[in-house]
């Protein structure tokens, strides 16, 4: 498990917008696993993500 269930994931919810969080407990991920992946999709510009209350962000595939 790992960057690829978790682009599936987004694209699976195009109009959703989800936390690292919410991500790592659908996908029964760990949540330190998601946040390097998540990381590392950001870097590559593969998702969108905003920064929501308290430097949270949030994630959404890139079409």
């Amino acid at each position: 498990m790992g960057q690829q269930d978790i682009i599936d994931k987004l694209k699976d919810n195009p109009i959703k917008w989800f936390t690292s969080k919410e991500l790592s407990q659908e996908l029964g991920i760990s949540i330190g696993s998601v946040t390097m992946s998540l990381k590392k999709l950001r870097e590559s510009r593969a998702l969108k993500f905003q920064t929501s209350k308290r430097n949270m962000f949030r994630y959404m595939y890139r079409r």
